[in-house]
């Protein structure tokens, strides 16, 4: 169940079976609880046009759209406090502000979890995770190596030199970029038996 102010996952297009929807109609056809969209009336931002003889509320299209507008917010991330200042004027250059705000935000959180995503992998010493979900692979560690201007003969001596100074770390290294173990043991008896130039 959704709790009041929430807007269900992925993008909420709601349509019109008739010229004005009841709360229920509303509710159901955006995927919301009636107490989300009573929360939004209490709160300023969403407010029915008219009201039926019987006094219930009725939604037109441009509450409709401005229902979709307040899910696509929430989306984003935006606190409702936010949303509202943008729905009161959608075209001031505060609107900007807020944006750019929330993306800053998003990339903060974005590192931060990056920053836990390697932590985590630390702790686990990183072989678990890389053998089932590694973070580089070998095409990208070769283009990766070209890139920085190392040959077919330099990756080559590399190999050579990392086998012959430190075989295991050798092994945990190839093994971290999800290579097979009958390629590993191919890479590693190449290494040995060729020799540097």
């Amino acid at each position: 169940m959704l709790s009041p102010g929430r807007c269900p996952a992925g993008k909420v297009s709601i349509h019109m079976n008739s010229k004005n929807l009841t709360i229920s109609a509303l509710a159901r056809s955006s995927g919301l609880s009636r107490s989300s969209l009573l929360y939004y009336h209490r709160l300023g931002l969403l407010r029915p046009t008219a009201r039926s003889a019987a006094n219930y509320r009725l939604y037109s299209g441009p509450d409709v759209q401005r229902l979709e507008q307040i899910c696509l917010y929430r989306h984003m991330g935006l606190p409702l406090r936010e949303i509202g200042k943008l729905l009161k004027d959608p075209a001031r250059s505060a609107t900007v502000g807020i944006l750019e705000r929330r993306l800053r935000t998003l990339d903060h959180e974005i590192e931060t979890l990056r920053q836990q995503q390697r932590l985590i992998a630390k702790m686990l010493k990183e072989k678990v995770l890389y053998k089932e979900n590694p973070m580089v692979n070998k095409d990208r560690w070769v283009a990766i190596m070209r890139a920085a201007g190392l040959t077919e003969r330099d990756m080559h001596n590399w190999h050579i030199q990392f086998e012959r100074m430190e075989p295991n770390a050798h092994q945990e290294f190839l093994e971290s970029l999800g290579i097979s173990p009958p390629d590993i043991g191919k890479i590693r008896e190449w290494s040995k038996t060729s020799q540097p130039e």
